[in-house]
Formats: structure tokens, C-alpha cells, sequence
């Protein structure tokens, strides 16, 4: 059975630090694009980072350039996102989700497998 499951979310002051997690199970990364999305309330989904399957091609929302950065370990076969710098508006539910072989940035449409979501809350 293939999942996604994030960890790593949670309550953080601005400029603090997070590092989320993502292990995949029931298949095996390489060959996939990866990518992280968050929507928060009233809002909607928005992809955040977004990496190709061979890790050659990176995609950063404006938003979160400079202080996120999209990892992947195909030896675990997990992906992580490591989010510096926070600030009350990266207040979200985070999404780790898995694409196909062909690179599509972080087009959602685009990914078919997703997790359940983490909370990060930037709030002082």
C-alpha cells in the first residue's frame, strides 16, 4: 500500500526553525518528483518546493526563497523540507506529495500521491 506520512510540524516563534519530514512506504522514490504544498484557511493549496526526480531541478515559491530548502534521500526513501527564517504567514497545513518521472514543477495536477498534512503555526 503506498503512503505518505509528514512529521515534523508544529508551533514555532517568527524567525524560528522547522524540519519536516515525509517517509514514503509502499514504493520507492527514485523515478519520482517530489514536492511540498501548503494551504492554509480560506486559502488555496499552493505548492511551496518542488524537486525532479533526478534532483537536478528545484522549484521555490517566492514566497519561500532563501529560506526553505527541498531535500530527498532515495537510500530512505524520504523528503524533507527544511523551513528557516519562519514568519506567521508560512502558517499552514504542509503536504508532502509524489509526481511521476517527467518534471512539471509544482503543478499539483501532477502529483498523484499525497500525505495526510502537518500543522506548522509561526506565531509569537
Amino acid at each position: 500500500q503506498v503512503q505518505l506520512v509528514e512529521s515534523g510540524g508544529g508551533l514555532v516563534q517568527p524567525g524560528g526553525s522547522l524540519r519536516l519530514s515525509c517517509a514514503a512506504s509502499g514504493f520507492t522514490l527514485p523515478g519520482h518528483a517530489i514536492g511540498w504544498f501548503r494551504q492554509a484557511p480560506g486559502k488555496e493549496r499552493e505548492g511551496v518546493a518542488c524537486m525532479s526526480s533526478g534532483g537536478a531541478l528545484t522549484y521555490y515559491a517566492d514566497s519561500v526563497k532563501g529560506r526553505f530548502a527541498i531535500s530527498r534521500d532515495n537510500a530512505k526513501n524520504t523528503v524533507s523540507l527544511q523551513m528557516n527564517g519562519l514568519k506567521p504567514e508560512d502558517t499552514a497545513v504542509y503536504y508532502c506529495a509524489i509526481g511521476g518521472l517527467t518534471w512539471y514543477g509544482c503543478a499539483s495536477r501532477r502529483y498523484d500521491r499525497w500525505g495526510q498534512g502537518t500543522q506548522v503555526t509561526v506565531s509569537s
